[in-house]
């Protein structure tokens, strides 16, 4: 999956590389900027609660962006999950006149008006990760409907390993009601687990929060009774953690499997702590790549056509149709973490290996192999 992507974006690379700099055309679909003299790109991300954003995704963009043009300028805001902030970032970019902006909206309803008013401007938007309404040009993200079922599905599989399947009941910790992937996730999970268990509490979490996630699990552990929950799917793993900490505050030692997303690296080390019993890892990278190559595409006026993977339409929120990429979620459990984060040099086994996690058995197995 992820050599696929790269292979892709790569060749992306490479056309661009050939045949940008030679346009005319002018429209909010196609800009008139080239690689040779440069042009300004904006860059809106949504949170930094959740680490992958400043640690991953932006490096990632700015490093796939300087490769594709040299001589691009790129200006990039963290909105830290206020959609007022972010707008106002917006809107100081679109007057200090970039040629294209890729979004990652904190409030995909409320991101209309910022894509409304680049396209007023003749600035193409990219909606990167989260697909904004107000009629995008491009969207790259992961299949979110196939990463709640990837969660699902690792959830029904740790219960009949554990043999509490069709036992006690289990507990949903879903995403921010305003994040369209987070309503994603939840539908591919349901379509899942609806049939698999009984779910004894669901929440939506406001903001992705960890501390609400821990205060919504200790709610459930009132309601259900902490030796009746078999379960947790938890959407991504900072809820997770604060899943864990509820738990344990509770005083459950043998803990329930829970689900996570986004591999961070404390998710990683739960995983191998036997605490967090999977994580979905999205490689960030070709996504960032993927949304470099379509800013650079649409800012020069040059077509795009997905690479290798290919483009797909989706439908926006409010009834938009939007090209878009879509790459595929890995389940990752304690058995491949070596052969996906680390094999692709998302983190290395001393970054994960901390003095906190040497006793795990993958970490002494690890060791031993060197």
């Amino acid at each position: 999956m992820v050599s696929r992507a790269a292979v892709g974006t790569a060749a992306a690379f490479a056309l661009l590389a050939a045949g940008c700099g030679t346009t005319t055309s002018g429209d909010a679909e196609g800009g008139t900027a080239s690689i040779e003299d440069g042009f300004k790109v904006g860059l809106l991300l949504p949170e930094s609660k959740t680490a992958r954003y400043e640690k991953f995704d932006k490096p990632y963009f700015e490093k796939a962006l300087a490769e594709l043009c040299e001589k691009c300028e790129l200006s990039y805001q963290n909105a830290d999950q206020e959609t007022a902030k972010q707008q106002a970032q917006a809107e100081a970019m679109l007057t200090a006149g970039i040629d294209v902006l890729v979004l990652d909206a904190v409030d995909a309803e409320s991101a209309a008006k910022i894509v409304k008013d680049a396209k007023g401007q003749g600035v193409p938007v990219v909606a990167y990760d989260r697909l904004a309404q107000g009629g995008v040009d491009y969207y790259v993200s992961f299949d979110n409907r196939k990463v709640g079922e990837v969660q699902g599905k690792a959830l029904v599989e740790a219960l009949e390993k554990e043999g509490t399947a069709g036992e006690g009941e289990i507990v949903m910790i879903n995403g921010s009601p305003t994040d369209p992937n987070a309503a994603d996730f939840k539908a591919g999970a349901h379509a899942i687990l609806d049939n698999e268990a009984e779910i004894g509490a669901e929440y939506d979490t406001p903001d992705w929060s960890p501390d609400r996630a821990q205060t919504e699990m200790e709610q459930a552990i009132t309601s259900i009774g902490a030796d009746d929950i078999v379960g947790v799917y938890a959407a991504n793993d900072g809820m997770a953690q604060g899943v864990v900490a509820a738990l344990k505050s509770a005083g459950v030692d043998e803990l329930p499997p829970v689900t996570g997303q986004d591999a961070e690296i404390h998710g990683i080390q739960r995983i191998i702590a036997g605490e967090q019993y999977m994580t979905v890892y999205k490689a960030i990278r070709p996504e960032a790549e993927t949304a470099a190559t379509m800013a650079v595409a649409l800012a020069t006026g040059e077509e795009y056509d997905g690479g290798e993977i290919g483009l797909t339409e989706v439908e926006s929120g409010d009834g938009e149709k939007v090209q878009a990429v879509l790459l595929d979620p890995v389940p990752v459990t304690e058995e491949n973490v070596e052969e996906t984060v680390v094999s692709d040099g998302f983190y290395t086994i001393e970054e994960i290996c901390t003095d906190a996690y040497a006793a795990t058995d993958f970490c002494a197995a690890a060791n031993d192999s060197k």
